[in-house]
């Protein structure tokens, strides 16, 4: 089968990213860390593959997951990490509802990431 044919496939695992909402590429979009110019350049993989952000995704129907080392939640700031939980937690709600949405790729982001991309000064 062509790689065209098989779809986005995760950098970690190997197997088929095959849902929006369980893309790390396009959380990784939303939240505005990924260029809308490298999207398309950009390697897959699944949230639950980049547990270092996954960790902060406090949602009903995800799973916790939990890291161990220097970038494990538990030793960082816990100022930091109620920051990045409701972040990275809107990103990934935002995803779900996406799934759901016929909105153009330009709309994905939350708002304070387009508005950084709009800004003439640059992000």
């Amino acid at each position: 089968m062509a790689i065209c044919e098989r779809g986005y496939l995760c950098e970690v695992c190997g197997e088929d990213v095959a849902e929006l909402a369980e893309s790390d590429l396009y959380l990784r979009y939303v939240l505005g860390e990924v260029d809308p110019e490298a999207l398309h350049a950009c390697p897959e993989r699944h949230i639950r593959c980049n547990p270092v952000l996954a960790q902060f995704i406090v949602a009903e129907g995800f799973a916790p997951t939990a890291v161990e080392g220097p970038f494990a939640k538990a030793g960082l700031d816990p100022a930091f990490v109620a920051s990045e939980e409701e972040r990275v937690t809107r990103g990934y709600l935002r995803l779900h509802e996406l799934s759901a949405a016929g909105v153009p790729i330009t709309e994905y982001p939350l708002p304070e990431a387009r508005a950084r991309w709009q800004d003439p000064r640059g992000p």
